[in-house]
């Protein structure tokens, strides 16, 4: 019955197998006795278990917290190292002082990426112990940015998978050379036949490991493989040894061990010799030598357990909560249990055991974490050839929570070459170069530039992206370095050009402006039309001005009063010269209806009908404001261009502040054509005319131009600006040269007379039946003919031709018949009393410019008579004009009833300075 002893402890409880005591505890809930093998009871007393320390086996540990969470059982595992342990929603009666493989793969992770590996390969035991570690050494690596090459599990069972498989393996490992960095989280027996089937496969020097502490330090593992398992680096729990240990265990024989069932089999299998008191087993069987009794354990024939501190600090958790329970629940000096400890509340139990502190066997201070777990304390231990055929386990590092420390200098992956293998797919890539993946390969790739402007994505290395406009890449593509900011500058070939031309030009309107008004008072100028001309100068000088806003740097100022002044200048000259064309037309269109004068023509009604014209062009600034604000952006022709604009250089925009100037020049080139054929007195129209042709053959090269230069925008702005100076040039040289011409040139000519032209008339016949009273002797008679202008009238005036001779009294009815040279007649006529008047209707343009009119009467009658009066339909201007009066006196002679013809007669006629 040896086999179901108990095996008594300082607790006062029962150490057994982990099997047995599962079925204990149902035992004991269930109040039943438990029979041996061989029918007879074991000698125990019935108690009910209070904890369990198991198992090693985390497949075995996570069976035995299923059952015992159930009756609320604590449990404490001082080997179990799986991750799934952690879950106390599912094992929260489970404690282990071992930390959890989740700090070991945390650990791993930090050598792989201490020694710069990303592309590495991982082998792991295909169960609980491995999965679980190799899902979360997964998850870690992809954190970091290490790739996993290979994948491979390794059988549980190594008698199980035959050589092939291992074989497999390791041909899987050599189809990825570049992965020579490998993990191995597995147990030793499996591990040992992954490294002779490393050695089957002529493979030993190709890999580097770095092993679990399920085969790190293990001699099943090492031995006759040194050379495979060479330079690996493996993590193994911090244990440091249980003081006095040794020595008790050492002392252990079969006979002073009595209480340990299954010390006669590790006695039988530690000498391989047979023990009178062993039973038979599947181990013993091939042992031939009898056991003498004088075996002892020595240093030299015992290996011991590194790890036992974890053994050692289970015990002494539950140790500690048991005082610390009963010191609460039954008080300082209470012996024994006392009824609140009878039986063992498991809930409260575990509470205690979770909250103890102590210093262990081994030195060093334990506690629980808040998942149940041991500290994370590991040692780093490195394989290597410390000397030539000779292999040794080093410490070169420590991981405790999650301070790391490896190293390096006593690191040797193979004896002569301490420097650690490169284990990556691909070197990373230059600065600046994107990552092109191999496909179905996540860790290899090539490396690509970027274009010519684009980026390599900050946040995405496998592609590049467009730098935005105003930007171009770095050297090394990775910043997009803003560019400088270009507009046109002053001291540039386009803007010397227009400035220059604008400058001439400006000058050039102001001298014109100052000698008008030095001769404001003179014929030519007052002939001119004073108030429009100063208009058509101030909108000369603005068309120039705006060269100056158009070159200047851009802003929102700059472009608003640009964008505003530019049709605003054309509209002021162009709305001003049509009023001129207007005016002309309507009043020689008018002289031949009526001898009224046409409406509107002062200047004041001038100036607001200009005003009016210029106003539009306000209205559709306004609503161009409203539709589109005007604002300074940057616009890029090319990538290489950062060139700060106002927007409506960029586009057609400009066409809107063009599109009325450019009706009003249509209208007033119109204009011209119809009164081209006026009298050459009134030869301004021809040079409107003129100026309109002109400017119309400059616009229509100009939007062509405009058009084509959308990508150039400096060439734009400036075959703008010229175009603006240079209509305003042809406006000011076609309208005001020939003035200047007189005033400056020729002063002479600055007078009324040079204003007037001369046309010839070769007679007035007047034919008439005259009644002379009886006795009345013919004779000559002198004839005064004057010309009494009415310069009050605001219509026109009156031309009154009046006789005067000796006879009072009589009256003359006649019809008064004046020919031309070229044989056309103008006459006016009716019944012609004494002081009566005549007015002929229409009045002849053509006598608007006669300066000397010669004429014949002939008369039959002596009695005071008036020759019909002609009217003069032409408008005045607004102040009146004195003409002096023209006496003209001739000799006439009559002869009854016939008609002599006298000398001629001059009529002298001033010519009014508005129509100039």
């Amino acid at each position: 019955m040896t086999q179901c002893q108990p095996i008594p402890n300082k607790l006062g409880e029962e150490t057994f197998p982990t099997s047995y005591t599962l079925t204990r505890s149902i035992t004991n809930i269930d109040d039943e006795q438990y029979k041996c093998k061989d029918g007879s009871l074991p000698e125990v007393r019935q108690q009910v278990i209070s904890g369990v320390v198991a198992a090693a086996s985390s497949v075995t540990s996570i069976q035995v917290a299923n059952l015992l969470r159930l009756f609320k059982i604590p449990q404490i595992s001082f080997f179990s190292t799986s991750p799934e342990l952690s879950n106390k929603q599912r094992f929260e009666y489970f404690s282990r002082t071992i930390p959890s493989d989740h700090y070991q793969t945390l650990a791993m992770a930090k050598i792989v990426s201490h020694l710069h590996w990303t592309y590495i390969s991982i082998i792991y035991e295909e169960s609980n112990y491995g999965i679980k570690a190799f899902e979360e050494l997964e998850r870690l690596l992809r954190e970091r940015n290490i790739c996993v090459a290979v994948k491979a599990k390794l059988t549980k069972d190594s008698g199980v998978a035959g050589a092939g498989a291992y074989d497999h393996i390791v041909d899987k490992l050599r189809a990825k050379p570049k992965a020579r960095g490998v993990i191995v989280f597995g147990s030793d027996q499996e591990v040992a036949e992954l490294m002779k089937a490393v050695k089957r496969k002529n493979s030993t020097g190709l890999f580097s490991w770095i092993g679990s502490d399920g085969w790190s330090a293990r001699t099943l593992v090492s031995e006759g493989q040194e050379a495979e398992v060479e330079g690996t680096l493996s993590i193994q729990p911090q244990a440091n040894p249980v003081a006095g240990f040794k020595e008790y265990f050492l002392s252990l024989t079969v006979e002073n061990n009595k209480r340990n069932p299954w010390f006669v089999e590790f006695w039988e299998d530690h000498f391989h010799c047979r023990h009178p008191e062993g039973l038979p087993t599947p181990y013993n069987t091939n042992y031939t030598r009898a056991c003498t009794g004088r075996e002892r354990l020595t240093d030299e024939n015992t290996q011991f357990e590194a790890q036992l501190q974890f053994v050692s600090d289970a015990v002494m958790a539950f140790a500690h909560a048991f005082r610390d329970m009963h010191q609460v629940e039954c008080g300082l000096n209470h012996p024994g249990l006392c009824s609140q400890m009878n039986p063992i509340n498991g809930e409260k139990l575990l509470k205690y055991l979770r909250q103890v502190r102590f210093t262990g066997l081994s030195g060093d201070k334990f506690k629980f974490n808040d998942r149940g777990d041991g500290p994370a304390r590991y040692n780093i231990i490195h394989y290597k050839q410390v000397l030539p055929g000779h292999f040794e386990w080093v410490n070169v590092g420590f991981f405790h929570d999650d301070e790391f420390q490896l190293n390096m200098t006593d690191v040797q992956f193979q004896i002569g070459h301490p420097k650690p293998p490169e284990s990556e797919c691909s070197k990373p890539c230059a600065r600046g170069l994107m990552k092109k993946y191999v496909e179905g390969e996540s860790c290899c790739w090539s490396c690509h530039s970027c274009g010519q402007y684009e980026q390599l994505d900050p946040l995405d290395e496998t592609r590049c992206r467009v730098c935005p406009l105003g930007t171009l890449p770095s050297p090394d593509h990775l910043l997009c370095a803003p560019l400088p900011e270009e507009h046109i500058a002053p001291d540039s070939s386009f803007a010397i050009v227009a400035i220059s031309f604008a400058l001439t030009g400006m000058l050039f309107t102001l001298a014109v402006l100052v000698v008008f008004l030095k001769n404001i008072d003179t014929p030519v100028v007052r002939a001119s039309g004073r108030e429009l001309s100063f208009v058509i100068l101030g909108g000369t000088l603005m068309c120039y001005m705006v060269t100056f806003l158009l070159i200047i740097r851009p802003t929102l100022l700059v472009c608003s009063i640009q964008q505003f002044s530019i049709g605003l200048s054309f509209s002021i000259v162009y709305g001003a010269l049509l009023t001129k064309t207007n005016r002309i037309a309507r009043i020689f269109n008018a002289s031949n209806r009526t001898a009224k004068r046409p409406s509107f023509i002062s200047p004041k009604s001038q100036l607001t009908f200009t005003f009016g014209l210029t106003c539009v062009q306000v209205l559709i600034n306004v609503l161009w404001f409203l539709a589109d604000p005007p604002q300074a952006i940057y616009h890029h022709p090319t990538r290489e261009d950062n060139l700060i604009v106002c927007k409506a250089s960029t586009d057609a925009s400009y066409m809107i502040a063009f599109s009325y100037p450019i009706f009003l020049v249509i209208i007033c080139t119109i204009y011209a054509v119809l009164t081209r054929k006026i009298p050459e007195a009134f030869n301004e129209s021809k040079f409107i005319g003129f100026s309109m042709y002109t400017t119309c053959v400059i616009w229509l090269a100009f939007i062509p131009i405009y058009f084509s230069t959308g990508s150039q925008v400096e060439l734009r702005i400036t075959s703008m600006s010229g175009t603006i100076s240079l209509s305003a040039t042809v406006t000011t040289i076609c309208l005001f040269i020939p003035k200047l011409y007189i005033i400056i040139l020729h002063p002479e000519k600055n007078v009324r007379q040079s204003m007037m032209k001369t046309t010839k008339y070769q007679s007035v016949r007047t034919s008439q039946n005259s009644h002379r009273p009886p006795g009345a002797a013919n004779q000559g008679n002198s004839l005064d003919v004057q010309w009494v202008p009415q310069t009050t009238s605001k219509i026109g005036k009156n031309l009154l031709f009046s006789t005067m001779n000796n006879n009072q009294g009589a009256t003359t009815n006649g019809q008064v018949v004046v020919t031309t040279e070229n044989g056309s007649e103008l006459q006016g006529g009716g019944s012609v009393d004494s002081l009566a008047m005549a007015n002929v209707k229409p009045f002849p343009p053509q006598l608007a410019s006669m300066a000397s009119i010669p004429i014949a009467i002939a008369s039959s009658s002596m009695g005071p008579s008036q020759l019909p009066a002609f009217t003069q339909t032409t408008p005045t201007a607004d102040e009146p004009v004195s003409a002096p009066k023209s006496v003209i006196s001739a000799s006439t002679q009559t002869v009854n009833n016939v008609v002599m013809p006298l000398p001629t007669l001059s009529l002298t006629q001033e010519v009014p300075d508005v129509l100039i």
